[in-house]
């Protein structure tokens, strides 16, 4: 889920955390200014001793984001049923072009007369390591079958390949045996005329001959 505000979004707005015991934990969130202005964010929690957020103050320029990491500190018992009542507020407001963060006023977050301060809730969820293994699974398994989908994808492409170039080796095979018919024909055809051509030139000097030795002596 997403929280969306006219001056920020936050992704995911709730926070997921591990929860084992004497072992921290931590979830990332991300932050994104939707305006043209510099805006400045607090985060409050209702539980200050067991989180550690950094950074909990900061100023993000026009249209960039930023990461905030809010870890939870070991803890020596569960809560009961797992159940979290912890609560994260952030507050965000726009300040003024070039804010440094050690610049902002102390009144920043107040909402005084005229001064749009926005409040985003973030609730607190502790998942057990069982809980957690198993959406590793689940997102294993999704990862699993995206990965098999996209061998067997590549797989097509790679038979649809292989036909291709087959039916290519084929036309070619074909076109050289008509090539070597179409030769075949163009030199009979060749000798044949050359054939005739000879024979032809025979008879005539044949005649000629024939013609001189019967023609009559002048002398």
């Amino acid at each position: 889920m997403t929280g969306t505000g006219q001056l920020i979004s936050v992704h995911p707005d709730e926070l997921n955390f591990q929860f084992e015991l004497e072992k921290q934990s931590y979830c990332d969130f991300k932050v994104a200014n939707n305006t043209e202005h510099c805006v400045a964010f607090k985060v409050k929690t209702t539980s200050p001793k067991k989180y550690f957020v950094r950074p909990n103050t900061g100023v993000i320029q026009p249209w960039d984001l930023c990461f905030i990491r809010v870890t939870l500190q070991a803890q020596r018992e569960y809560p009961p049923d797992m159940q979290s009542k912890d609560k994260f507020l952030l507050q965000s407001t726009i300040v003024a072009s070039h804010t440094e963060v050690d610049e902002l006023p102390q009144d920043t977050f107040t909402k005084d007369s005229g001064k749009v301060v926005e409040e985003c809730k973030l609730r607190v969820v502790y998942l057990s390591p069982q809980a957690a293994l198993g959406n590793s699974d689940n997102e294993a398994s999704k990862d699993s079958k995206r990965n098999l989908d996209s061998n067997s994808a590549l797989q097509r492409l790679k038979d649809e390949r292989d036909t291709v170039v087959q039916q290519t080796r084929q036309l070619q095979q074909e076109l050289e045996m008509l090539r070597r018919r179409r030769d075949r024909k163009s030199d009979a055809g060749f000798s044949f005329k050359f054939s005739v051509l000879v024979g032809l030139i025979g008879i005539m000097v044949g005649f000629l001959l024939k013609f001189s030795l019967s023609s009559p002596s002048t002398e």
